[in-house]
C-alpha cells in the first residue's frame, strides 16, 4: 500500500520577544509541539523559537532541522522533501514572520507543489500586512518591494519612481530596510519625495514598544522623531 505524503506546514514565526500565545493560535502551538522535521533559515533560531513554545522532544535525537538560506545549493532543497514523500509532515520557519514572504522558503514550496505535497499556510504575524492594516493607507491596491537600492542616488532614484507609480496607481508601496539604515531611509524620503505624499513608519510590529505612525512628508519634516534601529517597514502614498 503506498504511503500517503506527509504536509509541508508554512508556520509563521515571533518578530520579537512576543509570548507565542499573544500572536499564535494555539492550533498553531499545537502543531509544532507534534512536528519532528522542521525546515528553518538558522538552526539556534529555530530551537529557540521552538523552546519558547514548548517544543519538549529532544533537539539531537528525535527532531531533523534543514536548513535553507540564500547560501543552500538549488539542488539540495529538493532533498528536504523527502520525509514528507515518506509520510512525515514538514514544518517551515522563517527567521521572523511568515515564511516564503521575503524569505528563501518559496523555493521549498514551489517544489513541494511540484511535487504534489500539500502546502498548508497557517495564521500568524506579518510585519507586512499588519503594517499595511494599521497605516490608513490603501490595502486595496499594493506592492511590496523588499529592499531598496543602498547608494543614496540610486535609492532616491527608486524612491521617486515608487512615488510615481503610487500616484498613477493609486496604490500604496511597501518597502523595508536594515534597521542601523532607518534613518538614512527616512532622510531620503524626505528629501526625495513631494510635500503632500503620505508615508507610514511601522517599527517593531507586534512588540511592546511598536511606534506607527502617518504622516504626510511635509508633517514628517517639521516633526522631532527620532528614528529607532528597530526593524521597520516603511509605506508611502502619493
Amino acid at each position: 500500500m503506498k504511503t500517503l505524503p506527509g504536509n509541508l506546514y508554512l508556520i509563521p514565526t515571533l518578530l520579537g520577544d512576543t509570548p507565542p500565545v499573544q500572536v499564535l493560535p494555539e492550533y498553531n502551538l499545537a502543531l509544532l509541539r507534534r512536528i519532528d522535521v522542521y525546515v528553518a533559515e538558522e538552526l539556534k533560531t529555530a530551537r529557540r523559537f521552538l523552546r519558547k513554545c514548548g517544543y519538549s522532544k529532544n533537539f539531537d535525537e528525535e527532531t531533523t532541522f534543514f536548513i535553507l538560506n540564500e547560501h543552500t545549493p538549488a539542488d539540495e532543497i529538493i532533498s528536504f522533501l523527502e520525509p514528507a514523500e515518506q509520510g512525515m509532515d514538514i514544518g517551515l520557519l522563517s527567521e521572523a514572520g511568515c515564511p516564503a514572504v521575503a524569505d528563501p522558503g518559496s523555493g521549498l514550496v514551489r517544489i513541494a507543489h511540484e511535487r504534489g505535497i500539500r502546502v498548508i499556510p497557517l495564521s500568524g504575524p506579518s510585519s507586512i500586512i499588519m503594517s499595511l492594516m494599521a497605516s490608513g493607507l490603501n490595502g486595496q491596491h499594493f506592492t511590496f518591494h523588499g529592499y531598496l537600492p543602498v547608494k543614496p542616488n540610486e535609492r532616491s532614484q527608486k524612491l521617486k519612481e515608487l512615488e510615481r507609480d503610487s500616484l498613477r496607481n493609486h496604490s500604496t508601496q511597501i518597502f523595508i530596510e536594515t534597521p542601523y539604515r532607518n534613518r538614512q531611509m527616512l532622510e531620503a524620503i524626505l528629501s526625495s519625495c513631494s510635500n503632500g505624499t503620505t508615508l507610514c513608519m511601522a517599527i517593531n510590529i507586534s512588540l511592546p514598544d511598536e511606534i506607527i505612525v502617518t504622516r504626510t512628508v511635509r508633517e514628517w519634516r517639521s516633526a522631532r522623531f527620532e528614528v529607532p534601529r528597530q526593524p521597520a517597514v516603511f509605506l508611502i502614498s502619493a
